[in-house]
């Protein structure tokens, strides 16, 4: 669903088990974080895990991240009560359903939260991570209007495919680009992969080089360490956003001499540039704003 622009850059998973992992969150630079029900959680403890979650956030100070929780997926026992819980969860904006494959599932987790009286403006992530999630990405982003997000999970996709992870991804570029073609086709939004190697901050860089440049929104993070080279990364350059201004400024001018096509520094610039200029210059006084 079409939504306001909102810095993606640097999304942290965070356990939601950890109550010092919780506390940290409130101060870290990242644009979103993920409490998580799901991997780093361990199953005797998942209800004590939806409850520290929900202790957490109805404590606040969050400021302005996105709040996410991630869930257990629908195949396990524990799906339902924790779709159930996030679903009264205060200062929750999103929810991550982990393996999603298909609209019908989409469905059926909205359904468990709507039962639970879940709010309305509550917004729906999937986690893009097998190969039929994949291939089912373009039902999947357009299977409800509440569907806000799909996130790229490339260590569970690995393990599905028999591939490796190796530098500039390959064995990933087609999922990263379908994905990518799904979510801008129902403008929403798209978050790349994580980076397993936290020792390794040149690749790390280069991923998120990467990412950007395909037209990924952010990065998942598994590490707080790595917040501030997604945060630069996936930030508009100064010398972007002066470009940007200066095509929007001469575009102004041109549509007043009634032209509609102009050359800036003899460059050709037309509707469709000064659209990507002001969603350039959005995102950046959006990460003005949001520190």
């Amino acid at each position: 669903m079409p939504e306001a622009i909102r810095p993606r850059r640097s999304v942290l998973y965070m356990p939601g088990s950890n109550a010092r992992a919780l506390e940290k969150g409130r101060t870290l630079a990242a644009d979103g974080l993920v409490l998580d029900l799901e991997d780093s959680v361990a199953p005797d403890i998942k209800q004590t895990a939806r409850e520290g979650i929900a202790s957490a956030l109805a404590a606040g100070g969050y400021g302005e991240r996105e709040i996410v929780v991630r869930t257990n997926d629908l195949a396990t026992e524990w799906a339902e009560a924790d779709l159930a819980a996030v679903a009264k969860m205060p200062n929750c904006h999103a929810v991550l359903l982990p393996k999603v494959e298909s609209a019908a599932m989409v469905q059926k987790a909205l359904a468990i939260l709507d039962s639970a009286g879940a709010p309305k403006t509550l917004s729906f992530w999937c986690m893009m991570e097998t190969p039929l999630g994949i291939l089912n990405a373009k039902e999947i982003a357009f299977a409800d209007p509440r569907v806000g997000c799909l996130v790229l999970g490339t260590s569970d996709l690995a393990k599905d495919l028999n591939c490796r992870h190796v530098p500039g991804r390959l064995p990933f570029l087609m999922a990263l680009e379908h994905c990518i073609l799904a979510a801008r086709a129902a403008k929403i939004a798209v978050l790349d992969g994580v980076h397993l190697d936290l020792d390794d901050d040149a690749g790390f860089r280069a991923a998120c080089e990467q990412g950007r440049d395909l037209g990924m929104d952010g990065k998942t993070l598994i590490h707080p360490k790595t917040i501030a080279i997604a945060n630069e990364v996936f930030a508009p350059s100064t010398a972007d956003v002066t470009w940007a201004k200066r095509i929007i400024a001469a575009h102004g001018e041109a549509v007043k001499a009634g032209k509609g096509v102009i050359l800036v520094d003899g460059k050709l610039i037309e509707n469709l540039h000064v659209t990507e200029a002001k969603r350039l210059v959005g995102l950046a006084d959006a990460i003005v704003n949001r520190t």
